[in-house]
């Protein structure tokens, strides 16, 4: 497993956050490590699953981030579905 740095908006937040990831954390996992940093701060909590969007297409939860062709400082969307 390796440090993957990624560049990350949650729909509806004004500021863009550097998180840094395990490649093999899931896509659920990290949406979730960056809903940590905004959720209940700057953007309301919803009961509903957050998602992940990469270059326009959302990612399957459930594959590792490092093998869903996300590399080290690409930009991923968090929103709620």
């Amino acid at each position: 497993m390796a440090l993957l740095p990624l560049t990350a908006l949650f729909e509806g937040d004004v500021l863009e956050l550097l998180v840094p990831v395990d490649d093999g954390d899931t896509v659920d996992s990290v949406s979730r490590q960056i809903a940590h940093h905004v959720v209940g701060r700057r953007v309301a909590r919803k009961d509903a699953p957050i998602r992940l969007r990469h270059n326009g297409s959302v990612l399957d939860p459930a594959v590792p981030i490092g093998a869903a062709g996300v590399g080290p400082l690409d930009h991923v969307e968090a929103f709620y579905e």
